[in-house]
């Protein structure tokens, strides 16, 4: 039977100086994951808006299943307004409170993550208590949890943070999110003993860290594995970082080496970085050929 992938959070429209488009972490990498044909649903919420309307239209034409999606009629659908002025560091002002905030524990998620082979959630949605206290009730029932960092001032604190570490089986995270956490710890601030610290402290399985341009290094049970960097003309990182993880986790389930889950990562995050937008359409057979440009 084919992997379910449940993907828990933020959907919103990110607003770009010139135009909009649909966004929020954990519904770009449901997105990025049915790319590679795999079962991928999101859990979130949007207003009884047009801007909701669009954004569940955009969900059904991504083949992202609608029935974990709540609307709400309380509170609008979740807009970031994006500065774009430096395009490798895409800066976000959030609003709140929007209905993704407001994600409740309706019948049915309980069971529809117990059922995934992996769960996916971030830190942002933790940032109000109703989508807070619902995370944790889903990250108790579920199988096998990925934690993807992504750390969005002032969305966060310490407290909050390492709770969600402490569930977590497997971590992404960026060179600075990696800094800023060993800080916290006191830990070392050379990358691979910080990264060994943190696997250690939170007993992951895995701890994976992208470097931009740079490319990426995983911690596994094995080791070290590093990737450099793919050298591409950048339209913008809007989704770059989404992308290497729905990769990753794709060559993941297939039981690939790590070096190859790492090399598929960042390619697969440089071909999203030449493409405006957050979730261009792409195959397994199109990010391979790239390669060979």
């Amino acid at each position: 039977m084919m992997s379910t992938i449940t993907c828990f959070g933020e959907i919103l429209w990110d607003v770009l100086p010139t135009s909009k488009q649909p966004g929020g972490a954990p519904m770009n990498v449901a997105a990025d994951l049915r790319n590679f044909g795999l079962n991928a649903q999101l859990i979130s919420r949007v207003g009884s808006d047009d801007l909701g309307r669009e954004l569940l239209s955009f969900l059904e034409q991504k083949a992202i299943p609608l029935d974990l999606v709540q609307v709400g009629q309380t509170h609008l659908t979740g807009v970031a307004k994006a500065n774009v002025s430096d395009a490798n560091e895409v800066t976000y002002k959030i609003v709140q409170p929007v209905a993704w905030d407001y994600i409740s524990l309706e019948p049915g998620l309980i069971e529809a993550v117990k059922q995934s082979e992996l769960f996916v959630y971030g830190s942002l949605v933790a940032r109000s208590p109703q989508s807070h206290e619902t995370l944790l009730a889903l990250l108790a029932v579920s199988r096998r949890k990925v934690f993807d960092v992504n750390l969005r001032a002032p969305h966060y604190d310490q407290k909050t943070v390492e709770e969600l570490l402490r569930q977590a089986d497997i971590v992404k995270l960026n060179e600075n999110e990696l800094a800023e956490l060993s800080q916290w710890f006191q830990g070392p601030t050379a990358i691979e003993p910080a990264m060994q610290s943190l696997r250690e402290r939170f007993k992951l399985e895995a701890l994976c860290v992208t470097l931009g341009e740079k490319g990426a290094i995983l911690l596994n049970a094995d080791g070290f594995f590093r990737q450099a960097g793919f050298s591409v003309e950048v339209a913008d990182t809007i989704g770059s970082g989404d992308a290497f993880l729905a990769a990753f986790l794709y060559k993941m389930l297939q039981n690939e080496s790590p070096r190859e889950m790492l090399r598929f990562a960042c390619l697969t995050g440089a071909y999203v970085a030449t493409r405006q937008g957050a979730t261009p359409a792409f195959s397994e057979e199109l990010i391979n050929e790239f390669t060979h440009k």
